[in-house]
């Protein structure tokens, strides 16, 4: 049996490739684990300066595999437990949580639909590289159930609560482009470009300041749900812990040498 979550770490960037392609990369609970205690891994590894979240095949995920959620809820049903939907605390959240939490940019590259939780796990990433034969889809209400993966702090920081209510209470496919002008893609190829651009900006990431970009996602985070006077006290405690790296004297030495600076992400 195939590996359902591949994992490569070269040059300090880890690539985490969802690998169930015949299944459009529909999570099964042993995707699930090894997705979670993969990213965990990767967030943890000072190794590892940045991360590129993709996939194999057609898709990049459909969330759930409903053909295992239905068995395991008949289960439920016959035993009189809720224990199916235990996933949500036992793997979706842990998965978001080492995306948005590692101290370390993670890039998205959507190679084909994403949706559920597979559309969760794109938009908790910091930056996503989209083919443009991919598209997005909430998926959610179509089967009876509400947001999860944290669709529900995500997307709406992205493109606003209206529109956030709107994909969640009408779930449709959002192509490519539409995911660009709503603000859910950073960038659209060719998608037989995804792969060597989604690399190439994740390689430029791996090989920039990685205590900078760590600070630069705890400062967005914070300021998500925080005041104004409250993020001006984040942003200065944290700029004086970036302006005490080596990376920033590095780049200050370089810049008055006219030179490029080879950061150390430290």
């Amino acid at each position: 049996m195939a590996d359902t979550v591949l994992y490569d770490l070269t040059d300090g960037l880890a690539t985490v490739t969802l690998n169930r392609p015949d299944a459009m990369n529909a999570l099964n609970i042993e995707a699930k684990v090894t997705l979670r205690d993969t990213l965990r891994e990767a967030a943890a590894d000072p190794a590892v300066r940045a991360v590129l979240l993709t996939a194999t095949g057609r898709a990049f995920c459909v969330g759930q595999d409903l053909k295992e959620h239905i068995g395991l809820l008949a289960e439920d049903r016959a035993n009189g437990s809720g224990s199916t939907m235990t996933t949500v605390r036992e793997h979706y959240n842990p998965i978001v949580e080492a995306l948005t939490e590692m101290p370390k940019p993670v890039v998205a590259g959507v190679n084909g639909v994403a949706a559920g939780a597979g559309a969760g796990f794109a938009l908790a990433a910091d930056y996503r590289v989209v083919a443009d034969s991919a598209s997005f889809n909430t998926s959610f209400a179509g089967v009876a159930l509400t947001a999860d993966s944290g669709i529900s702090w995500t997307l709406p920081r992205l493109i606003g609560h209206g529109r956030a209510a709107d994909l969640l209470l009408f779930p449709r496919n959002i192509g490519a482009q539409e995911a660009y002008d709503l603000g859910i893609a950073n960038k659209v190829v060719p998608a037989a470009e995804l792969a060597g651009t989604a690399a190439a900006v994740a390689r430029t990431l791996a090989q920039g300041p990685t205590a900078a970009y760590a600070a630069i996602k705890e400062s967005l985070a914070y300021g998500a749900g925080h005041s104004l006077a409250e993020t001006l006290g984040k942003e200065d405690e944290l700029q004086v812990r970036a302006g005490a790296s080596e990376d920033h004297r590095i780049a200050v030495e370089a810049f008055v040498k006219k030179e490029k600076p080879v950061f150390l992400g430290r």
